[in-house]
């Protein structure tokens, strides 16, 4: 399949990217800084996930499409001060422009990256996660849920993957995956989440939206 991963340069990105070129795709990463993702089966292309003509031109001929834009810069500064260099709404208005452009050629299976903690998942988080929401990332999370609700509105066949505090930790082991919000802990590494990205680009799943997180009891890696 022919897939464009957008937002491929941060942690989850450069993990789906990965883990969908070990399946045998042709992947396309869009990115501010796209053009540094090099290798067999990837094509990186530098541009704004906001930009109508820039997605546009690069939606066009996909089979499917990965979104997993966000914001990488410290927490507290952007609340206290805003982004430096990226939209503070950029997962809103970035997957909107996505999703038009699909349309627009026909490509029907979106797969996006949002947040454990927004829709129903909100009421199974830790008081210690909720009060993190409310104090530090309220206008992140306000967004991420105005990303999951374009999502769910938008006619495709769209799978929302929500993971829970993202490591960079080296796990080989399969994420704990659930459809009812049920997680096994409150951690999940980067590349296990990528595997699921990757892995439901091609899925039965449909409609469906995804909790991700690591069982510590399976101690795989490498």
């Amino acid at each position: 399949m022919r897939v464009l991963v957008v937002g491929a340069t941060g942690g989850s990105g450069r993990a789906a990217v990965a883990a969908l070129v070990r399946a045998g795709h042709e992947v396309t990463a869009l990115s501010r800084h796209g053009a540094t993702l090099r290798g067999p089966g990837v094509r990186g292309v530098d541009g704004d996930a906001t930009d109508g003509a820039t997605v546009d031109a690069v939606v066009a001929g996909q089979d499917a499409v990965v979104v997993t834009l966000g914001i990488s810069e410290d927490a507290l500064r952007v609340r206290l001060r805003g982004p430096r260099g990226t939209a503070p709404d950029v997962r809103s208005r970035g997957t909107a422009v996505v999703v038009d452009a699909m349309r627009r050629h026909g490509v029907r299976r979106l797969v996006v990256q949002t947040s454990y903690g927004v829709g129903s998942s909100r009421a199974r988080l830790p008081l210690a996660s909720r009060l993190l929401f409310a104090l530090l990332l309220a206008p992140q999370i306000a967004d991420t849920q105005r990303q999951a609700d374009l999502v769910h509105a938008s006619g495709l066949d769209w799978v929302e993957v929500q993971p829970v505090n993202l490591t960079d930790d080296d796990v080989a082991a399969p994420a704990f995956v659930t459809e009812d919000d049920r997680t096994a802990s409150m951690r999940v590494a980067r590349r296990q989440v990528g595997q699921v990205l990757a892995d439901a680009v091609e899925g039965d799943v449909v409609g469906r939206v995804l909790a991700v997180s690591h069982d510590p009891r399976v101690r795989v890696t490498g």
